[in-house]
């Protein structure tokens, strides 16, 4: 008996320490890395320890540590580069788009020999000739790369927006999804799973040409002139111009004459319109100093604007309204496609009009005006001083007092600052669209003139088509209530995006590059963020 009880205890003692042992084991299984002729490739995985040991010695990757993590978790660890065959097509796609992302935009932080190098030891070595560090290091290398590719192309750089002026929520990009989307279809087109932009493409185009322009390109200055040069007009500068407007894409023949003749002034108002000068055929100083600016720099200005456009989240309503600040110009879209463009004036440099998104939910006939507090201070008081009549011949009354400060307001009528109408989307900033009684304004080539808010050209336009759904509004009710003595507030049923944005690169509906000034210096300094070389 005593021999069955120390059987027994021997058994529940062993029991107990395989158990243990067995749960300790537990804790630290790794997947098994031993690559043998019998394993295919698309059943291959590898231990999580790797990645941290990849990661520790390619130190460009560290910042996409949690992406390789949970894309290769997800995946229980399995390769995601290679197939049964060795190599997969989608590594050759993958590698095949960045090196010609890197071409187009001259960008050689995105090269990497080593993969490269990889890349080409995987297609020439037969699959059992490659060693298991080799293909894991591939395999990895591959994963990183795809991730610093993304990262740049679709979701843009690290820079902070705000600091820029920027206050439209950056578009989001999750890169471990993106790349699962992109292994699945062989990465034959990542643009499917990461929309840009529409834009981004067209000025990605037109930044080869640009790149290659570049390197022909002559440096020679043109001189400046005593007076305009107009059609009819004989001058040796015209030589340079003209071979500068042929260069530029903007004049299609390359004459050689002295002479300014129809053609010619064909292609000058080309240039003035693109440029967002004064469309007025004569070569002025102002032409010639944006003819001058040197091809490199707008090279960056492009790259300027394709980075913003990497911020931009896509449209999730296809009505919607832009205003493009330098552009000085807004444009309304329905259903995707442009439906109405009118001239705006925006602020001036000191008063900066806000770049941000919004939502316009209000159209205010008849509005009062509530002067801000700084032009009281600065404008309205002292001419109260000058002047006892100031308020009554301004139309203006006090509503109250604030800070020892009277609280003004102008009454509703044609003199009204705010003009006869505006359109409210609540903001932070205060910003709103608005009529103004001074529409001579509007003809000016630069329109950076008000104190931060936006000043449209045609404004009963406007009204009529956010109120076209209603069949209460029509032409003749909504004059009328644009000279009431009271304002009148009228509530949209469905709320229309607005998105004021600022780019000084486009191309136009015509394919046409247009740049514009850098009215608020935004471009230089995304400049020296982007550019520290």
């Amino acid at each position: 008996m005593k021999q069955y009880f120390i059987l027994f205890l021997s058994i529940l003692v062993l029991g107990f320490f395989s158990c243990k042992n067995l749960k300790r084991q537990k804790k630290v299984i790794h997947r098994d890395l031993t690559i043998t002729q019998t394993t295919s490739f698309n059943n291959l995985f590898f231990d999580s320890v790797q990645i941290e040991k990849f990661i520790t010695e390619h130190s460009e990757y560290k910042p996409f540590e949690e992406q390789f993590l949970d894309f290769y978790k997800e995946r229980n660890y399995q390769y995601a580069w290679f197939d049964n065959k060795g190599i997969a097509e989608q590594s050759f796609n993958f590698l095949n788009l960045l090196n010609s992302t890197v071409t187009e935009l001259q960008d050689s932080t995105l090269y990497n020999p080593e993969l490269t190098v990889m890349y080409d030891k995987a297609v020439v070595d037969t699959l059992h000739k490659l060693s298991q560090d080799t293909v894991l290091k591939t395999e990895l290398l591959f994963t990183g790369q795809f991730f610093a590719y993304a990262a740049k192309v679709y979701k843009g750089s690290d820079i902070d927006a705000a600091d820029l002026g920027w206050f439209i929520p950056r578009k989001k990009v999750n890169l471990k999804e993106l790349l699962d989307s992109s292994i699945k279809s062989k990465a034959t087109d990542i643009e499917i799973y990461a929309k840009q932009n529409p834009q981004y493409s067209k000025l990605q185009e037109q930044l080869v040409i640009y790149n290659e322009l570049a390197k022909t390109a002559s440096s020679d200055t043109i001189p400046y002139v005593k007076k305009p040069l107009k059609r009819g007009d004989s001058s040796e500068i015209m030589v340079l111009i003209k071979k500068r407007l042929n260069l530029l894409g903007d004049a299609k023949i390359a004459d050689t004459s002295f002479h300014y003749d129809s053609i010619t002034g064909i292609a000058v108002k080309h240039f003035q319109r693109r440029i967002g000068l004064s469309v007025d055929g004569a070569v002025g100083n102002k032409m010639i100093e944006e003819l001058n600016v040197p091809l490199q720099w707008r090279i960056k200005q492009i790259l300027v604007n394709m980075e913003r456009l990497r911020w931009l989240p896509p449209n999730k309503d296809s009505n919607y309204i832009l205003v493009n600040i330098p552009e000085y110009r807004l444009h309304v879209y329905d259903s995707g496609k442009t439906v109405m463009d009118m001239n705006v004036i925006v602020g001036k440099a000191a008063n900066g009009t806000v770049i941000f998104s919004g939502n316009l939910k209000y159209v205010v006939f008849s509005p009062y005006w509530n002067v801000p507090t700084s032009i009281v201070k600065k404008e309205i008081v002292p001419s109260m001083a000058k002047n006892s009549n100031y308020l009554e011949r301004n139309n203006m009354e006090i509503t109250g007092k604030s800070n020892g400060l009277p609280l003004v307001r102008q009454k509703p009528g044609p003199n009204n600052s705010l003009g006869l109408v505006k359109f409210l989307f609540p903001n932070n900033y205060d910003i709103y669209l608005h009529d103004t009684p001074n529409h001579d304004l509007f003809t000016q080539s630069s329109r950076s003139l008000s104190h931060g808010c936006i000043r449209i050209s045609e404004p009963k336009k406007m009204a009529q088509y956010l109120l076209r759904n209603d069949t209460t509004w029509n032409s003749n009710n909504i004059d009328s209530s644009m000279h009431l003595s009271k304002e009148r507030w009228v509530t949209l049923k469905k709320t229309v995006p607005v998105l004021i944005v600022y780019f000084t690169a486009w191309v136009d509906k015509s394919g046409t590059l247009n740049f514009r000034k850098d009215i608020y210096g935004h471009d230089e300094k995304m400049t020296a963020k982007l550019f520290t070389k």
